[in-house]
């Protein structure tokens, strides 16, 4: 619970500094473009700095997506079948890994539940397993 709460914070704080950004200075009556902010670094589309802060691993695509979803599917077959909600709790989990998170096992029985999808705590040790087999929580 911990980790979601601090994964809330940052994406929280992040959002605000953003909307404090304005591309022009309206306490001086400015207008310039010469007083635009601009961000340094562009975050990449599907990875955020506050998710990698937070161990979260960048969305896989092509190949490394397919290999995830067959380590998933091996740990529990039905997970699978949403294959976005899949990645994205793959993706979440690894916030707990890296956290250090207590009952990683529960945890990934909780994420990986879904519409009629069930995991058990087993299948969940096998996918915790499976994503630190596959360094896919490395960020």
């Amino acid at each position: 619970m911990n980790t979601r709460t601090t994964v809330a914070a940052i994406l929280a704080a992040t959002a605000l500094s953003l909307t404090a950004c304005s591309g022009t200075d309206t306490a001086h009556g400015t207008g310039d473009a010469k007083h635009t902010v601009t961000p340094k670094v562009a975050p990449s589309p599907g990875w955020s700095a506050a998710e990698k802060a937070a161990g979260i691993p960048p969305k896989p695509t092509g190949a490394k997506r397919a290999q995830l979803l067959r380590a998933l599917a091996a740990a529990n077959p039905d997970v699978v079948k949403y294959e976005d909600k899949a990645v994205d709790a793959a993706r979440n989990q690894c916030a707990a890994i890296n956290g250090g998170a207590h009952k990683l096992e529960w945890m990934a029985s909780q994420r990986f539940s879904y519409k009629d999808v069930t995991t058990n705590e087993a299948q969940g040790k096998q996918i915790n397993e499976a994503l630190k087999g596959l360094d896919f929580c490395k960020v």
